[in-house]
Parts: C-alpha cells; structure tokens; sequence
C-alpha cells in the first residue's frame, strides 16, 4: 500500500527549463534578465555582517513592505511578500480554494498553475486563448478563483488593464494578476490592486526578471488587506531569510537601475523581433523579456528547438497542437542576439 497521497502519486509536477552553465552557451530559455542587479545589491552583501545570521530574520518583513508600499502608493499591510512568487501562488491556492474547489487559468499560460491545483486536490480549469492568442474575457461563474498571467506566458502579450478590471468587477472570486513580466510592458494592473475599493484583486510581482535577481526567490503581491491578512496566516514562520530581506530592499530601492536595464532589454527586442520578421519569423508583439516566434516554412519549430541546442543555443520549446509551431525566445544582450540569429541563419539558409 501507498503511503503517498493518492492526489500526490498521481500528479505530474513542473518541470524548469534547462539551467546548463558553461563556456560559450547562450541561454535564452528561463527569461533571465542578461544584466546584473544594482550595484546597490553588492554594497548590502559588502556590508552585510555575518555573524546575524544567528538570529531570526522580521518575520513580517516590515522594511520591504515598506519600500514596496511607497513605490506602489498603498498601504504596508497591502503587501505580502513570498520566498519568489512561487510561493506566493501556492500559499494563494491553499487561502482561497477549498479541497475540490476550481482555480481557472488560460490556455496556454504559465504550467505551474495546474501543477498547483493538483497538489492542492482542486480541479484545474483551462480557458483557451483565442486564436490569435490574445485572453477571452472568462465568465463571472468560471471558476472559484483565476490566476490571469498578464504579459501572458509562453505567449508574450499584453491584456488591456480595462479588460482585466472589467473581469474583476463581475467575478464574484478572488483574481491574481500575475505581473512577472510587467516592467517590459506598457501597462500594468498594479493601480488596481492598490486602490481603496478594491475587494478581490491581488497583482504579483517578482524580482526575477526586470531586478536581475532570478537567484534570489523574492516575489510580492499588493491587494486588499483581508486576502493579504489570510496569507500572513498559512504562510511559514519564516519564509523570507535575512539575506533576501537585504538584498530585495538594496534592489527595490534602486528603480532607476532597473528601469535602466529594462530599456536596453526593449532596445534589444525591437531589434531581435525585426531582424527575426526580415527571415520570415512571425513574431508576436512582445510586452515582456521573451518572443514568441514561429519560423517560416519548411523549418519546423521542434527542429530549430534541438539543433540550436545543439550548437548550444538555448531556447524554450513547448510541444503541442497550439505551441507546437513556436518558439519562446529570452531577449538577452545584444550578443546573445547576434549569435542566435547567426546559427539561425546557418541552420536555415
């Protein structure tokens, strides 16, 4: 007899892109940010003093909050901050879904979601996206809570905040916005979030991707205090450590650095999304750090996939009927550009 939950033995978890290291590589296929955090993270460590590690970390983290809060205009107890957003969508899952309950998402979207609802015994629910890729609005009675990843991934596109706002004052549930990719894009829902009347929307944030700081885990979210009250409740004792606390407040405080690098990623993509539309690629119109690109015939996606890895070029494939023809490409440094679009040209001469 099993001593595994019947639920846990027969799900299937979430499997990571490839973190290969070593010389000459380019890796193009986690949306790592190509440029460093803010010098700012270097002084903290520098000064950090080791021997605290003795003690216990703020539980509560209350000087992020703080920052977080006077860069977003909401109050601190509007924000919760998690060891990555990973948590924080896992610690979502067990505040506002009961056991059999339904967590909706779209299709394709991020795959963890799923992984989620199962380990939680929930029933996933996946909305297609329309054709052209772009979010349906879901039904009000779709499903008890949504998870609305917004620039969508593997996609990249970007959903009208008025959309999503339009949504959330219908759905009777609790919506969280995924804003991973946020900084790369236009527009964002965070005022939503934030604003006083707001009852059931929470956005969540990383320091992943536009802080360069995807080795860190440090994920935040901003909504209405009663649903950020409820994560403090499960959450563990001590989910962010002394470390992350640091170096998340050092980055936090420096936007202009971020913002900074944000401007040469977008450089970079308008530049990789042209040159690649010169070979015959279509190419979504990007919002965050990646392209969705499909080659032109007769190359073949899952082909291109292997031979750049063989050449080590990494990149992000997803098998499929709806995304099997694409690939997902991490905008990187200006480098990193030219070599892929120099083995794409080798391989599809």
């Amino acid at each position: 007899m099993s001593r595994i939950c019947k639920h846990v033995e027969a799900l299937e978890g979430y499997v990571p892109g490839e973190q290969p290291h070593f010389p000459g590589m380019v890796k193009l296929n986690t949306n790592e940010n190509p440029y460093p955090p803010s010098p700012k993270v270097g002084e903290a460590l520098a000064g950090f003093d080791w021997r605290s590690l003795r003690l216990y970390p703020d539980p509560v983290f209350t000087h992020v909050r703080e920052i977080i809060a006077r860069n977003v205009g909401c109050a601190p107890d509007q924000v919760f901050v998690g060891n990555g957003s990973d948590e924080i969508l896992a610690l979502f899952t067990r505040a506002f879904v009961e056991v059999g309950g339904t967590i909706g998402y779209f299709e394709p979207t991020y795959s963890l979601y799923s992984v989620l609802a199962a380990i939680r015994d929930a029933r996933g629910k996946a909305l297609p996206l329309n054709a052209d890729f772009t979010c349906p609005t879901p039904p009000a009675d779709f499903s008890d809570v949504f998870v609305w990843t917004n620039p969508n991934a593997p996609t990249s596109l970007l959903a009208p905040p008025e959309q999503i706002a339009a949504f959330a004052k219908a759905y009777p549930g609790v919506l969280l916005v995924d804003e991973a990719y946020a900084d790369f894009a236009p527009a964002d829902c965070m005022a939503l979030a934030a604003a006083p009347g707001n009852a059931n929307v929470l956005v969540m944030r990383t320091l992943s991707k536009s802080f360069s700081l995807a080795g860190l885990r440090f994920g935040y979210c901003v909504g209405p205090a009663p649903l950020i009250a409820a994560l403090y409740k499960i959450k563990d004792s001590y989910n962010l450590d002394a470390l992350a606390q640091l170096v998340g407040a050092a980055a936090l405080s420096d936007l202009p650095h971020m913002r900074a690098n944000v401007a040469k990623i977008l450089a970079t993509r308008a530049r990789l999304t042209d040159a690649l539309a010169a070979r015959g690629w279509r190419v979504l119109p990007s919002a965050s750090n990646f392209l969705f690109a499909a080659p032109p015939a007769p190359a073949k996606a899952a082909d291109l996939f292997a031979a750049l890895r063989d050449r080590h070029v990494y990149v992000r494939y997803f098998p499929g009927p709806t995304t099997g023809d694409w690939l997902r490409i991490t905008v990187g440094s200006d480098p990193e550009a030219d070599r892929l679009l120099a083995e794409l040209d080798a391989l599809t001469p």
